[in-house]
């Protein structure tokens, strides 16, 4: 599946003089995005509410249609093909099932719209329940069931139909967490069983981690980045990925010298030396990223170099791991810490002087 140079604008209604409603400027929603999906894989589209995922998703179903642009599947131009006649399915945020059919019927409905025979209507639904799990509900009204079956049911529904690319909406996002997390991983292995290629839509960054084998960081219409999830996660591009895939402490600086192992960057916090030296130029005003639990804090100056003094200013437990929030030189940074019971060398204290270790490899320097 491809997508070339596609772009989709919405226009926004305003109030005229007299208080009728008129036509205002065009919302541009997508803006020139290119994207090759390939065969076979667990691809995610993520990114927050109103950033263009959810309608590049309509557009690849069929359901709206680009401004701009094109939409290949299968070497084929989507251009003007109706949702029926395109070789995918959706499974919707609300699962979209038939309130009056049975379990069995609901996944049989798009076979019988298709003229399949009832034999192997029978054949191929059987299959699909057993994929998914279902197989002993069949009898059962959605109403009879949990939302972890009926996402199950959606699913079952879905690939009945043998579909070349399957599209998928935020389907977790209205279970609770626990029955989220598992049906990620059961997901992540259907997609292996079955070999389709999944489009996966979410705003949930630890849900396309898990799931995904590479990942489009949408923002404001545009795809941010493009990687596998370790790329995108250890060498962040922009500030809007390093924070929003997780948390990310960034410092502003300016480039003071290129040494063989790196660059030195003058900050708040002194010099700071980085790895991540490609392309840079002395004088260059750049921002390093570095991810809480890259940190080191230590009580005592052991190292030479790319040491912050902080102060602990406040701590939050959340279990495994204490979150540090700390100040150094009026900027707040963030540390992350596996607590002292289950591995850390020890805990610190509120109002407690520390060192922060930066180490150069974990400096990453972000475009822009």
């Amino acid at each position: 599946m491809s997508v070339q140079g596609v772009s989709k604008g919405f226009p926004t209604a305003g109030r005229g003089a007299r208080g009728q409603v008129t036509q205002g400027h065009v919302t541009q929603v997508l803006d020139d995005i290119d994207l090759d999906i390939r065969r076979g894989e667990f691809f995610s589209l993520l990114g927050p509410s109103g950033c263009g995922k959810t309608t590049l998703l309509r557009i690849l179903a069929g359901f709206e249609r680009p401004d701009s642009g094109t939409v290949l599947i299968g070497g084929r131009d989507m251009t003007g093909v109706p949702t029926h006649l395109r070789n995918v399915n959706t499974v919707f945020q609300n699962y979209a099932l038939f309130p009056h059919l049975n379990v069995h019927d609901n996944v049989a409905f798009g076979l019988k719209m298709k003229g399949v025979p009832a034999a192997q209507q029978r054949e191929r639904v059987a299959k699909a329940l057993e994929t998914v799990r279902i197989q002993e509900f069949a009898k059962r009204r959605p109403e009879q069931l949990s939302g972890g079956q009926r996402q199950r049911v959606a699913l079952a529904r879905a690939i009945v139909n043998e579909p070349e690319v399957l599209l998928l909406d935020e389907p977790l996002s209205a279970l609770d967490l626990k029955l989220r997390k598992e049906l990620q991983v059961e997901l992540s292995n259907l997609q292996e069983t079955l070999g389709i290629t999944f489009v996966f839509v979410t705003h949930d960054q630890e849900e396309a981690l898990v799931m995904s084998d590479r990942i489009a960081v949408m923002n404001r219409g545009r795809v941010e980045q493009l990687g596998r999830a370790e790329e995108l996660y250890e060498r962040p591009r922009t500030a809007f990925v390093a924070t929003f895939l997780g948390s990310s402490n960034l410092i502003s600086g300016t480039v003071q010298e290129l040494v063989p192992e790196g660059a030195v960057v003058r900050t708040v916090h002194g010099p700071l030396t980085t790895r991540h030296s490609s392309g840079l130029r002395v004088g260059q005003e750049v921002v390093l990223s570095i991810r809480p639990e890259k940190l080191r804090m230590e009580r005592d100056d052991e190292t030479e170099g790319n040491e912050v003094r902080a102060r602990v200013d406040d701590i939050v437990y959340t279990g495994a791991e204490n979150q540090y929030l700390l100040q150094a030189s009026g900027q707040q940074l963030v540390a992350f810490q596996l607590n002292a019971d289950i591995g850390a060398d020890e805990d610190f204290d509120y109002d407690e002087e520390v060192a922060l270790y930066l180490p150069p490899e974990s400096l990453v320097v972000l475009d822009g």
